[in-house]
C-alpha cells in the first residue's frame, strides 16, 4: 500500500486442434450505419479489432483472486452480525464476487502510551503484552507465555472464520507492514524518522521472525486454518514509511530484506511449518527487480513465491521473466487504481473502466498466479470535505460507531470486479493475446474459454468470433445502466461491446453451451 493513500500437456493439445495460434475476428474495422427501417436513427459508430489468441501458451493455473483484510476488517469485524455477514457474503459468499484469497494482516502495535495517529482501522495491535512497570525495550521474550496476548485482533480475526465458512479451499497468507514497537528505531510502527532509513534494530532479524512465526502458528492452531505464506515486510524499497506517517510501514534495504528472509526461513522451521516466505512485496515492478536482484542464490531458495504489487506498470515483464527463471509462483498481492481526481461517486464508471483497464494488464504483463486488491471496503471519502476519490469497492462511514446504522454502498468498481472473478475462476489458466483490451482463460479441462474485454472509448465494438471450435454461449455486462448483468446470449457469433463498458463472454467447444 502507497503511504497514507486512502487507500497473481494442454498446450500439444490445442496445438494440434486448434492451430498455434486460434483467430477471434472481431470483424472488419469500419463504420457501421443505421439499419435501414430504423426511421432515420443517428449512425452508430462502430469499429472491430481481430484477436489472436495462443492456446498453445497457457500460464500456469491461476489461483484466485482476494483482498488484503487489515485495516477494514479490524472495523467491520466488530459491527452487528447481519452487517458483517452481508459483507463476507458479497466478497466470498457463492453469490457474490466468488473470492478465495485473503490477506491476513500481522499488527506490529505501537506503545500504550503512545497517543492515537494512525488513520482509520489502520492501527492493527500486536500480540504481545508490555507488563506493569516495564521500561524501555528489552523486555520482550519469546518463550515468556506471560507476554503474549491472543485475545487481540478479534474483529479482523472474525473474518479469518468468516472465510474458512464461505470457501471450500481457501488461501490465507499472513503479511506484516511493521515490526511491533519495541523492535524499531524509532519506537514507532509507521516507520523511521527519514523514510528511507531502515526502522527495524540492527540485529533484531531473530525477534521478529520468530515473533511472526509464534503467531502464525498460533492462529493456524486456533482457527485451524492454514497459513501458506507468510510476508515479512512489505512495499520494503520505498520512501513512504517515516514516523509521522498515518500507517504501519518500514523500510527495508535490500540488504536487510535479505537478513529478513534468512531469518524468517530458520524461524519458520524451527517451528515445524510448512508456511513458505512470499517476498519481496515490492510496490511495483521496477523496485522488485532492484529487491531481487540483491538477494543472493542461497537465499533466492528460501523464497517459494514472489509478490509483486502494481502501483506502476513498468518493468512488468521483468518480474513475469525473473519468476519464470526463478521457477517460483507469482502473485500480483496488491492494488487498488481508481482514476486520478475522479470524485467520489458510487454509480460513476470512470473508477471502474480505470481499474479494469489495469487489471487486464497486470493480467497480461505479469501473468500472475493470482490477483489481490487491497481494501475492498473504504470509508466514505467526501465526509473529511472535497471531492473525496474511488478507492476500495464498498463505502461505507467506517469512523461510526459500532452501533450506528452502517449504510453500504456497492461502487461500480464492484461489479466490474466481478467481470473478472466470477469467470476466470481457480484453476483456469490465462491465454496471451495480441489485444491490449482482452484477458482471456482457459478452463482446467480445455473445454471453456473466458474473454474480458475493457471497452473505455466512446466507440461501440463490433465482435464477431471466427470459427475456432468455440463458440459464445453467455455475455455479462457492466456500464452505466448495467451490474455485471447477463444480456442476450450473441446471435450469429456476433458480439457488440458499448462504449465505456466491460464485457465478459463465455464460449464453449462448439454445441457444449450449457443449457
Amino acid at each position: 500500500m502507497i503511504a497514507d493513500r486512502p487507500r497473481r500437456g494442454v498446450g500439444h493439445y490445442a496445438k494440434h486442434l486448434f492451430g498455434a495460434a486460434t483467430i477471434l475476428s472481431l470483424a472488419s474495422a469500419g463504420i457501421a450505419r443505421a439499419a435501414p427501417g430504423d426511421g432515420g436513427a443517428a449512425p452508430t459508430a462502430e469499429v472491430a479489432r481481430d484477436i489472436r489468441l495462443s492456446l498453445d501458451r497457457p500460464a500456469p493455473p491461476f489461483e484466485g483472486w482476494g483482498t488484503a483484510l487489515a485495516w477494514f476488517a479490524h472495523v467491520t469485524g466488530g459491527y452487528p452480525d447481519a452487517v458483517k455477514d452481508r459483507l463476507a457474503d458479497l466478497f466470498y459468499g457463492k453469490d457474490g464476487l466468488g473470492w478465495t484469497i485473503a490477506r491476513y494482516n500481522i499488527g506490529g502495535g505501537n506503545a500504550a502510551a503512545t497517543p492515537p495517529y494512525l488513520r482509520t482501522g489502520a492501527a492493527i495491535p500486536g500480540f504481545w503484552r508490555q507488563p506493569a512497570g516495564a521500561q524501555g525495550t528489552g523486555w520482550w521474550r519469546d518463550d515468556d507465555p506471560a507476554l503474549w496476548d491472543f485475545s487481540a485482533d478479534t474483529n479482523q480475526r472474525w473474518w479469518l472464520d468468516a472465510i474458512s465458512r464461505r470457501v471450500e479451499q481457501p488461501i490465507f497468507e499472513a503479511f506484516s507492514n511493521s515490526p511491533p514497537w519495541f523492535m524499531t528505531v524509532s519506537g514507532r510502527v509507521s516507520g523511521a524518522e527519514k523514510g528511507t532509513d531502515d526502522n527495524l534494530l540492527p540485529g533484531q532479524e531473530e525477534a521478529f521472525a520468530t515473533y511472526l512465526a509464534h503467531v502464525v502458528d498460533e492462529l493456524q492452531r486456533r482457527h485451524k486454518i492454514r497459513f501458506r505464506t507468510l510476508s515479512p515486510f512489505n512495499e520494503p524499497n520505498t520512501d513512504y514509511w517515516f514516523a509521522a506517517n498515518t500507517q504501519e510501514g518500514a523500510h527495508w534495504s535490500p540488504a536487510r530484506q535479505v537478513r529478513m528472509v534468512d531469518a524468517m526461513h530458520d524461524a519458520l522451521r524451527k517451528r515445524g511449518l510448512t508456511t513458505e516466505i512470499a517476498a519481496p512485496d515490492e510496490t511495483n515492478s521496477h523496485l522488485f527487480l532492484e529487491d531481487w536482484a540483491a538477494y543472493p542464490a542461497q537465499t533466492r531458495t528460501k523464497v517459494g513465491q514472489l509478490n509483486v504489487h502494481s502501483y506502476g506498470t513498468v518493468h512488468q515483464t521483468g518480474v513475469r521473466d525473473a519468476a519464470k527463471a526463478a521457477g517460483i509462483r507469482l502473485w500480483m498481492s496488491e492494488n487498488d487504481t481508481p482514476l486520478s481526481k475522479d470524485p467520489e461517486d458510487f454509480e460513476g464508471m470512470p473508477s471502474a473502466l480505470a481499474f479494469a483497464e489495469h487489471v487486464v494488464q497486470d493480467l497480461k504483463n505479469l501473468e500472475p498466479q493470482a490477483w489481490v486488491f487491497w481494501q475492498a471496503v473504504e470509508t466514505l471519502s467526501r465526509k473529511s470535505g472535497g471531492d473525496g476519490s474511488n478507492w476500495g469497492l464498498v463505502k461505507m462511514d467506517l469512523t461510526a460507531p459500532v452501533d450506528a446504522a452502517h449504510p453500504i454502498h456497492i461502487t461500480q468498481k464492484y461489479w466490474a470486479m466481478r467481470q473478472f472473478s466470477r469467470y476466470i475462476r481457480p484453476g483456469y489458466k490465462l491465454i496471451p493475446t495480441d489485444d491490449p483490451d482482452t484477458v482471456a482463460a482457459l478452463s482446467p479441462n480445455n473445454d471453456a474459454i473466458v474473454l474480458v474485454h475493457v471497452n473505455g472509448g466512446i466507440v461501440r465494438r463490433r465482435l464477431a468470433i471466427a470459427p475456432t471450435g468455440f463458440r459464445p454461449c453467455s455475455s455479462v455486462l457492466t456500464d452505466a445502466t448495467h451490474k455485471a448483468e447477463k444480456i442476450a446470449s450473441p446471435g450469429a457469433g456476433v458480439i457488440l461491446v458499448p462504449p465505456r463498458s466491460i464485457l465478459t463472454v463465455e464460449l464453449s467447444r462448439v454445441g457444449a453451451c450449457p443449457q
